[in-house]
């Protein structure tokens, strides 16, 4: 009886997994679904197809061949009492490749890579106990010490079992893998929730997974598990005396609803907090609300760096204290990353306002891509912003989340891009592309066409259906207005907003802002266009005097990208200069590796066994550097 009701769940998830789920109360606008979006930019187009073709054989290579982990899948399946190879954590990696594999076979439909999935598919369906238990670590280990210790990441691995079913779901139409997921979460509901028994995530993520759980199987039971999950935090169930962890490490000193500030471990928190938003939305309650909203202004106005990456501390892969920035010592993990996107998205559609896509886009474009190389086969898991030149881009990790990662974000890329409102389309980022966007009964055909984050000439055709009444809301880039970064943490030294250019069918118009968004609202009809400039110049930013190794220094942004300055481009970093107010950087064209970028260069004055000279200096955009070798680099440059 079991069996078929979950093969009826997934012939309706499998007939209906694309629809569109009602926008909550608490949202202002919703995200658009990577799969109703269609990316045809010079610029993010080829990361797609990289990993497509590239990146995800790695991982898979990797993952089944290089590494015991989906040998340890059989070994439970042959039930011969083999023991299990690698570390406990291991199973998140297979789920974080299938997801990615989901995302990529929805945009790049590949056979050999379906069937690779399904093959991986049917091994973890086979690895999983009756009472929908998953976990290679216990099963191949000592069974009866499953949830017994909160840091083994069950639930973890189970969070990402839960989003790769939904993505492969959503990608094929097949429910297997969803039947997997629900069985397990169903298993931890009765477990825990129902059982009220003490018990709380060491590695959060499962909190994000059930509520997109919840989402499309419209089953209350996943939101409750959510926010009990939620509600375990602060109660202190783990014993500290007997560990080297603290109750800030993983966010466990006080309830989340009275959390204001970053603690602990930043990977484990941004998804805490992704969890939290997407909680609060969904309920109304404004305790998550409001915490979320104070947990971010002291992440984003007192420990973030200027790339947007966050977690500047490798002894606890997080947080230290406030302006605590070192740059050559600067862990900004990768995953953390990710996690910082994921949560920035959360907050701009619960508020609608445009400065948490400001910092989604700053950490996407810097700290975010950094991780992995033009080539799409070597990563960063850490994300210095200075390096001696002893840091290289690795094939592989023995921890492998980031590779998977990485790869999982940038092929739902399509997530980030468009929203929707009651009577409101909404254009976050400029990434060329199309979609349809449903409006009531009627319907709106969009297409952008960009140069962007090279150049900003963004131009939105929008076709409606019918003629139809509603806003468009054009995100207008806290950097076009003067801002560096939400706060006070950095500012541009010429603290200028530039000219913005708007039209509608050629017609100039008057800028109307509402939250950082230009809001357009008109009757629309078929043919009409929209054209925005925003004009991209170098700027200098400057650090707050609170964090002390950027004084007398100086960062460069330019559009979207923070650059850096590269051994390999310079000599002028074995020599002693500095910058000057009056130096002025120019935009150039230039090939590093495969990718077409723009640097800039500057001519400055140095200083040479005490003779004053005049060199020619290259910052290239932050995302691409250690990509032609190991090289000495050097984001915050001196002033004068």
């Amino acid at each position: 009886m079991q069996i078929k009701y979950f093969a009826f769940v997934a012939l309706l998830l499998s007939l209906g997994s694309a629809a569109v789920r009602a926008q909550s109360p608490a949202e202002i606008f919703q995200f658009t679904s990577f799969s109703e979006v269609n990316i045809t930019d010079d610029f993010w187009k080829p990361k797609i197809d990289n990993v497509a073709t590239v990146t995800l054989k790695a991982c898979i290579y990797q993952t089944e061949t290089n590494s015991p982990r989906i040998r340890n899948f059989e070994k439970v399946a042959r039930a011969k009492k083999e023991k299990h190879e690698g570390i406990y954590y291991d199973d998140s990696d297979v789920y974080k490749a299938l997801e990615a594999m989901g995302y990529s076979l929805k945009t790049h439909p590949n056979p050999i890579l379906e069937m690779k999935a399904d093959e991986w598919i049917d091994k973890i369906a086979a690895a999983q106990l009756p009472d929908g238990y998953l976990n290679t670590y216990y099963t191949l280990g000592d069974i009866s010490k499953r949830w017994t210790d909160v840091e083994k990441h069950e639930d973890y691995c189970a969070g990402h079992l839960i989003e790769a079913a939904i993505a492969y779901n959503d990608a094929t139409g097949k429910g297997k893998l969803l039947d997997v997921a629900i069985r397990f979460a169903n298993h931890i509901d009765s477990t825990f929730r129902i059982a009220n028994k003490h018990w709380f995530s060491g590695h959060e993520e499962i909190e994000l997974a059930l509520v997109k759980l919840y989402k499309v199987t419209n089953d209350d039971r996943y939101l409750k598990l959510a926010d009990w999950y939620l509600q375990q935090r602060g109660k202190r169930y783990y014993d500290y005396k007997t560990s080297w962890i603290t109750p800030s490490y993983w966010q466990d000193s006080i309830a989340i609803k009275e959390q204001h500030k970053i603690t602990g471990h930043a990977v484990r928190a941004m998804y805490l907090y992704t969890g939290a938003a997407d909680v609060g939305s969904l309920t109304g309650d404004m305790g998550y609300m409001n915490a979320m909203k104070s947990v971010w202004e002291d992440v984003v106005h007192r420990n973030m760096y200027v790339t947007g990456g966050i977690g500047s501390s490798g002894k606890n892969e997080g947080f230290s204290k406030d302006y605590d920035l070192p740059n050559n010592e600067a862990y900004c993990e990768t995953c953390a990353s990710v996690g910082m996107i994921y949560w920035n998205q959360r907050m701009a559609q619960l508020t609608g306002e445009s400065k948490y896509v400001d910092v989604l886009e700053k950490t996407l474009y810097n700290s975010a891509l950094d991780g992995i190389s033009l080539s799409g086969d070597r990563f960063f898991y850490d994300n210095t912003l200075e390096s001696l030149g002893k840091n290289v881009r690795k094939e592989w990790f023995g921890t492998a989340c980031c590779p998977s990662n990485i790869s999982r974000l940038i092929t739902s890329l399509g997530n980030y891009i468009y929203g929707k409102s009651t009577n409101g389309i909404w254009i976050n980022l400029f990434v060329s592309s199309n979609t349809k966007i449903s409006l009531g009964s009627d319907s709106v055909n969009l297409k952008m066409t960009t140069a962007y984050p090279w150049k900003s000439n963004i131009k939105v055709n929008i076709n409606p259906m019918v003629p139809k009444q509603f806003d468009l809301h054009l995100r207008l880039p806290g950097w076009s207005q003067g801002e560096a970064s939400p706060g006070d943490l950095y500012r541009f030294l010429n603290n200028t907003k530039t000219v913005i250019t708007l039209k509608v069918n050629g017609k100039k118009e008057e800028l109307k802002l509402s939250n950082g968004f230009i809001v357009i609202n008109r009757e629309w009809k078929k043919g009409d266009v929209v054209d925005l400039e925003i004009p991209m110049n170098p700027q200098y930013i400057v650090a707050s005097d609170s964090i002390s190794c950027d004084k007398n220094k100086v960062a460069i942004q330019r559009g979207p990208f923070v650059y850096c300055m590269e051994g390999i481009d310079n000599n002028t970093l074995a020599t002693a200069f500095s910058l000057n107010k009056a130096d002025v950087f120019t935009p150039v064209n230039l090939k590093i590796s495969n990718e077409k970028v723009i640097a800039l260069n500057a001519e400055i004055k140095t200083s040479n066994n005490g003779v004053q000279e005049k060199k020619l200096i290259t910052l290239i955009p932050y995302y691409t550097w250690a990509n032609r070798g190991a090289s000495v680099m050097n984001v915050w440059l001196p002033i004068q």
